[in-house]
């Protein structure tokens, strides 16, 4: 897996940076593109920094949001309540699922948005943008989601079934936290592996990951160019910090397209809210 720091484990400025993080992507948790990157020393504050007007003004979210929204999707079929409840997904269950696909539907076009313009500063463009103070008012947080199951702890089976969502970033697996939150219900999430994981490589997800991807490098440029040219005190990581970034920035380019249309496809499954 990925290195990641725990967001309790956070301190000092970085501590800082998750709460920011927090507020501006509307969701009560930190993803994990920016807790990878804050076990790189000195990487966060530097990629913040450099970013994090385009989050403050909300033109990011904006822009994400807008590409997320304008997606037609084969739907999956849908999920009986009493499935759910043979599952153990009981009513608090079922509202905590939903409000899990919906919370990544919500961060992942934020966090694209936010690896493209980082991988631009990294490609060496300066933006010529001014700093201005806009008074965005991010939307009310979605309810805190489930912690993460960690994979080791699970039995073989459920180990098996949350590793069909595992993708490989520098010849290790990468499991996105959707799943690792889903996986506290382990019969609901063997039903998804069966009728959602061979979605994955399938012509009509794939072209639907690829349209997410072109629409948020269309939009990357306008929000690109409003941005400030990055602070000259905080070091920029180095040629070989670089290119191991941005290895780990194309593992969430490839995932985060992933969420948004799953999380989309299971929410929509689900039975509507009572």
């Amino acid at each position: 897996m990925l290195s990641e720091l725990n967001e309790a484990d956070a301190t000092g400025d970085v501590a800082r940076i998750f709460a920011d993080i927090r507020r501006l992507c509307a969701v009560p948790y930190v993803s994990a593109i920016y807790r990878h990157l804050a076990t790189r020393p000195g990487v966060l504050p530097w990629a913040w920094a450099a970013v994090a007007p385009a989050l403050q003004s909300g033109a990011a979210q904006e822009a994400g949001w807008c590409v997320a929204a304008d997606l037609a999707l084969e739907p999956l079929q849908p999920i009986p309540r009493d499935a759910l409840r043979v599952w153990g997904v009981d009513a608090s269950a079922e509202e905590a699922v939903r409000n899990t696909c919906n919370g990544f539907v919500r961060v992942a076009p934020v966090n694209m948005m936010f690896a493209a313009l980082l991988k631009r500063f990294m490609d060496g463009s300066t933006p010529s943008g001014k700093s201005t103070l806009v008074a965005w008012q991010p939307p009310i947080d979605i309810p805190a989601p489930p912690p993460l199951v960690d994979p080791a702890k699970l039995d073989a089976a459920q180990r098996g079934v949350l590793m069909q969502f595992a993708t490989i970033s520098g010849g290790k697996p990468f499991v996105p936290g959707l799943y690792r939150m889903l996986a506290h219900w382990p019969q609901l999430l063997a039903h998804l592996s069966v009728v959602l994981a061979p979605r994955l490589t399938s012509a009509t997800s794939t072209a639907a990951f690829d349209r997410v991807r072109a629409g948020i490098d269309a939009a990357v440029p306008k929000v690109f160019e409003q941005l400030p040219a990055p602070d000259s005190r905080l070091p920029a990581p180095s040629a070989d910090e670089k290119a191991s970034l941005l290895v780990a920035l194309e593992t969430y380019r490839k995932t985060s397209p992933e969420l948004i249309v799953f999380g989309r496809l299971i929410s929509d499954a689900f039975p509507p809210a009572r």
